[in-house]
């Protein structure tokens, strides 16, 4: 009996289907990445991909579930994406032959030696309690965990998933006082009410992004996903849609440091929670907090405006703009007309490289905020703006 549990054990950490390929040779095997705008496709060669196609994580995630969502999907000619995802913890030794590269590319040369250090301390921010209200209309801060025991979601089986959900669920419903809340699952919601959530930017949104389709995290959908809340709406958590959890803090208007200092507190107590029933985060001291996309290591802190511009949106130097200033626009109004107000996301871009302060890299993510507010007047009250 126990010589049969183990064969079934080491039937598990085998990949049949990968074993199979190995058939063909390297040449035959090789994907055609000639059209191709991202990190995966800049670094894979056939040299790299010969070493790593034989090899698998011990839960059977190969080169090919790491790179097929960037094969599929060839990018913008304009936007370098990721194209790669990890499968679980493991991912990102067995093939860092090609992820270290991918990473250092897309994190500004952090190194394979770099051990990562970050501080969520909010006490240390100073300022961002008052970006203009007049503009501002909403500010989010957000991350993303991974659960340690589990695979991460484009490797999940259903089971997997479930449990994740029936941990998130135990672990969430013990929080109290401004963070006490209810969770509602994605199968147990009328698709009215999913379209309101997402709406209001509540909820993410259905799988149609080629990153989830392509990867496989778009499997069984809607099952073992949902979203958990506060009462008041203002702390969030995403549960098994591009990670494990994504984590939320967001409100009306623009105390980006009042949002901040939710977002550690909550995002402390749920990690002590989760501890507590055993499943700590995925954590090391060179990558951080493991995720599932490589473009979300380190801290994973991504922070955001919901802004109204209703001038410069049509002015002929916007992008301009917005590429001196960094910054990125998002949900853009699909009218292009001077009187409709344009409403955008603006996150700063490169922010998640590998955030040694998490308050340091908050700040210099204000500047561009701060400096567009400005612009925005001179625009409104009719006057030249020099772009310099």
């Amino acid at each position: 009996m126990q010589n049969q549990n183990g064969l079934q054990a080491a039937a598990m950490t085998k990949n049949c289907h990968n074993d199979y390929k190995m058939k063909f040779s390297v040449d035959e095997e090789y994907p055609d990445l000639s059209q191709h705008n991202n990190h995966m496709a800049k670094v894979l060669t056939k040299e790299i991909y010969g070493k790593l196609r034989g090899k698998s994580t011990p839960s059977g995630f190969t080169l090919d579930d790491v790179i097929q969502t960037g094969v599929d999907n060839p990018g913008h000619p304009f936007i370098m994406t990721v194209g790669c995802v990890a499968g679980d913890e493991e991912s990102y030794e067995v093939f860092k032959d090609l992820l270290d590269p991918i990473i250092s590319d897309r994190h500004g040369g952090y190194k394979p030696t770099d051990k990562h250090k970050t501080d969520l301390n909010f006490e240390n921010l100073k300022g961002g309690d008052d970006l203009d209200p007049n503009y501002v209309l909403s500010s989010r801060v957000r991350t993303g965990r991974s659960i340690k025991g589990f695979t991460l979601p484009p490797h999940n089986s259903r089971g997997e998933r479930r449990g994740i959900e029936k941990l998130s669920i135990e672990a969430l419903s013990s929080l109290d006082g401004e963070f006490k809340g209810k969770y509602y699952p994605l199968n147990g919601m009328t698709d009215a009410e999913q379209e309101q959530l997402i709406a209001d930017h509540f909820l993410f949104d259905k799988p149609v992004s080629p990153l989830l389709t392509c990867s496989g995290m778009a499997r069984d959908w809607p099952d073992g996903r949902g979203i958990w809340h506060n009462d008041n709406k203002t702390f969030l958590v995403w549960v098994n849609e591009e990670d494990h959890l994504r984590v939320i803090s967001m409100q009306k208007g623009g105390n980006m440091k009042e949002v901040f200092r939710r977002f550690c507190v909550g995002l402390q107590k749920i990690e002590e929670i989760f501890k507590k029933h055993n499943h700590g985060f995925m954590w090391n001291e060179h990558l951080g907090y493991i995720l599932t996309c490589p473009s979300n290591l380190g801290t994973g802190l991504r922070g955001g405006v919901h802004v109204k511009l209703p001038k410069l949106s049509t002015h002929p130097k916007f992008e301009e703009i917005l590429t001196r200033l960094r910054l990125q626009k998002r949900g853009t109004d699909r009218t292009r007309t001077h009187t409709i107000v344009a409403l955008l996301i603006l996150n700063v871009l490169k922010r998640n490289i590998f955030v040694s302060d998490g308050q340091m890299r908050l700040r210099v993510a204000l500047k561009p905020f701060i400096q567009l507010f400005p612009l925005v007047r001179h625009l409104v009250d009719g006057k030249k703006y020099q772009l310099t």
